[in-house]
């Protein structure tokens, strides 16, 4: 799975290139997200502009990923569209994460903790 980096100050900014997240790139999704959290990246925007498909697993892997920054930080999600809105809508996972319209109010968000 190719997924992009960038650290802007303090925050890691991870956005992943291809439309989905699902059972066959969830493994290696959540592989790298908890490798960047071990790696002491505690604030991290998920900006998820190119993704259109989220499935199950790929939901799980976000999820682990939260769990695993616990309480030393947070994850924060980005540009979603509305497809993947509807998922985190319906799975109510809206009021599990902060959803931010653009990658630069999620910055903003993260640098203020």
């Amino acid at each position: 799975m190719q997924i992009e980096s960038v650290k802007t100050g303090n925050v890691l900014i991870v956005k992943p290139v291809e439309k989905r997240i699902d059972a066959s790139v969830a493994t290696e999704f959540k592989g790298k997200m908890v490798d960047w959290i071990n790696e002491g990246n505690t604030r991290i925007i998920l900006n998820l502009a190119n993704v259109d498909f989220i499935d199950s697993s790929g939901l799980g892997a976000i999820v682990s990923s939260l769990k695993a920054i616990g309480g030393n930080g947070d994850l924060v999600i980005s540009g979603l569209q509305e497809t993947v809105m509807g998922l985190f809508r319906l799975t109510r996972m809206n009021k599990v994460f902060q959803i931010f319209s653009s990658e630069q109010e999620a910055i903003q968000a993260l640098s203020k903790l």
